[in-house]
């Protein structure tokens, strides 16, 4: 404070030195009476404003706001940011100061100290110039891939979807595996991941990649990973395995690992798309986080195109037309609340939620293309689970063959062994299955024998009803198709529930564009564009056989709500 007031005595002294020296002593005092009191401001500040104002990010001075601080002040703040936390900035910030996403990734790389790619080199991709159609786009992805992939076309437009996902990875909370996979070599795997590989955002073929490898790539440069031969080596690699399990949800994708000669503790993130190719079935965690495209050996007449002779520049802009379709429509995906089938688990309508979200900026076609897909890729119609659970599959058929409510142990083992195709005649290390393995598989279930009344016997055994909670908590009933989900209107979401909508009605938009043109973004943001499944009609208890109907690839309309048959029809 007292060099404060040295200073202003100084310029008093200099502007009285700089006139004439006629008026003397009264001259200076005048000057520095003048001079304004140090440390009183002429404007007291806003306390309420102050007090509003966040604390400033560390190398920012405390002056600058995000509204009013530079360009090389935002570049500061932004590289001060945790991965994720810039990751979610990275496109509004971009979009700020503008520029491009790639081009601010360089510039906070640069001020954090690395280089943006290292020794890899990712190809630059231009959005696409024009607005572009997601219905249109995704229809001629899926396209693309069958003329040069044998596959169903559910897979065709899965493949779409996912690649899709890879430019939002910004967004989405969930990022299912791609698991491409066969029975036997020369199906189509590496092809269809090097199709993959022109498709999604930098694309980053790694095969035979170690652990450390794997999570520093990611956390360096954020990829796409496309892993080939999965089956040869990440089998018995445990910690592989760890990896890229711990990535499958945002909130948990880190691993920590210690680096530097004095084993600091370092976090590395482990979010990003992921493609694994490989033979037969890969370990159970990986699968129970993916979406299994399986592929099949093409015969004689089934004829695709080689994809070294695509055309020049197909799928470069396809790439482009997919990055423009995620500037476009990323809000829109972020607040998206798809409704899902609820033939699916829990992990699996996870695994699907982000495609259902991407689908549904896609209009009425692809709304119901992602429902077929999902059925049909995660066996929503087959009951392939545990042993117990097939134990139990097992057993709710002989009470519904036999007819009975009530079974002997000793009987049931005999009527589970009578099915040749069933583990249990050689169960027990090639003999039968014994009545205490059958106890304590049921037991988990809590399920116990006891003494039951059969004619004048009374063996130990079961009742039908002791299982009735196990059966409808662990069995679901199988389906075989699936009616097009209808659109909820905007009055349904008001009254909190869904809209029954006749299936002959069209109440799906036009494939949605970023005019606006086709799905509202609100609409789409409160998760209006999946609907449930309407105008059901409940079966008979025995339903006679039924002519096929064409449902447009969908299902024959009669019977999801009572649990009867459908027919799919693959038009």
């Amino acid at each position: 404070m007292e060099s404060n007031e040295m200073s202003r005595e100084d310029e008093a002294i200099a502007r009285f030195a700089g006139r004439t020296t006629q008026r003397g002593a009264e001259a200076v005092k005048q000057a520095i009476a003048s001079a304004s009191a140090p440390g009183v401001p002429e404007h007291q500040p806003d306390t309420e404003s102050l007090l509003a104002i966040e604390p400033a990010t560390p190398g920012i001075p405390e002056s600058a706001s995000p509204a009013t601080e530079t360009d090389e002040q935002t570049f500061a703040r932004l590289a001060a940011l945790p991965m994720l936390e810039y990751d979610r900035a990275r496109n509004t910030s971009a979009k700020a100061l503008g520029i491009r996403p790639n081009t601010l990734d360089k510039i906070i790389n640069a001020k954090r100290g690395k280089s943006d790619t290292g020794s890899m080199a990712f190809d630059e991709v231009e959005p696409w110039p024009d607005d572009v159609d997601a219905g249109e786009l995704l229809t001629e992805i899926s396209a693309t891939v069958r003329r040069f992939i044998v596959c169903e076309r559910q897979t065709a437009d899965t493949v779409a979807l996912w690649a899709a996902m890879t430019w939002l990875m910004d967004v989405v909370q969930v990022a299912p595996l791609a698991v491409i996979t066969s029975p036997e070599k020369r199906c189509g795997k590496s092809q269809l991941l090097f199709l993959l590989g022109k498709l999604a955002y930098r694309p980053m073929a790694a095969s035979n990649i170690s652990p450390a490898a794997m999570y520093r790539a990611i956390d360096a440069w954020n990829p796409t990973l496309l892993v080939d031969e999965t089956d040869a080596f990440m089998r018995e690699n445990e910690e592989l395995r760890g990896i890229v399990n711990a990535g499958h949800t945002r909130d948990s994708a880190y691993v920590v690992r210690t680096v530097g000669e004095d084993f600091t503790p370092k976090r590395f993130s482990v979010w990003g798309a992921k493609a694994l190719a490989g033979i037969g079935h890969l370990a159970d965690t990986l699968m129970d986080r993916a979406i299994v495209l399986e592929l099949r050996r093409k015969l004689p007449h089934e004829k695709v195109e080689r994809l070294r002779h695509a055309q020049a520049g197909l799928f470069q802009d396809q790439a482009a037309k997919l990055s423009r379709f995620a500037d476009d429509f990323r809000e829109a995906v972020r607040q998206a609340r798809p409704v899902l089938p609820e033939s699916l688990n829990d992990r699996q309508q996870d695994n699907w939620e982000p495609l259902f979200a991407i689908a549904g900026t896609a209009g009425r076609e692809w709304i119901e293309r992602a429902h077929n897909a999902a059925l049909k890729l995660s066996n929503a119609d087959e009951l392939e689970h545990g042993i117990g659970n097939e134990l139990l599959v097992d057993i709710k058929t002989v009470f519904d063959g036999k007819k009975i409510d009530k079974i002997g142990t000793a009987d049931l083992i005999a009527a589970l062994c009578a099915d040749d195709e069933a583990p249990w005649s050689t169960y027990n290390r090639g003999k039968p299955v014994s009545p205490r393995q059958i106890a304590k598989r049921l037991k988990g279930y809590g399920i116990t024998s006891k003494n039951v009344r059969i004619g004048y016997d009374t063996p130990k055994g079961f009742e039908r009803e002791q299982f009735d909670e196990a059966f409808s908590r662990y069995l679901s009933p199988p389906v075989f198709g699936i009616n097009p989900p209808q659109m909820n209107t905007g009055a349904a979401f008001q009254r909190g529930g869904t809209e029954n909508v006749s299936a002959t009605e069209d109440k799906y938009p036009p494939h949605a564009t970023k005019s606006g043109a086709g799905i509202d973004v609100e609409t789409v943001a409160r998760g209006g564009f999946i609907g449930s499944v309407a105008d059901m009609k409940t079966p008979s208890a025995t339903p006679k056989a039924a002519p096929v109907l064409d449902c447009g690839g969908v299902a024959d309309k009669r019977g999801v709500a009572g649990g009867g048959n459908f027919v799919e029809v693959d038009v």
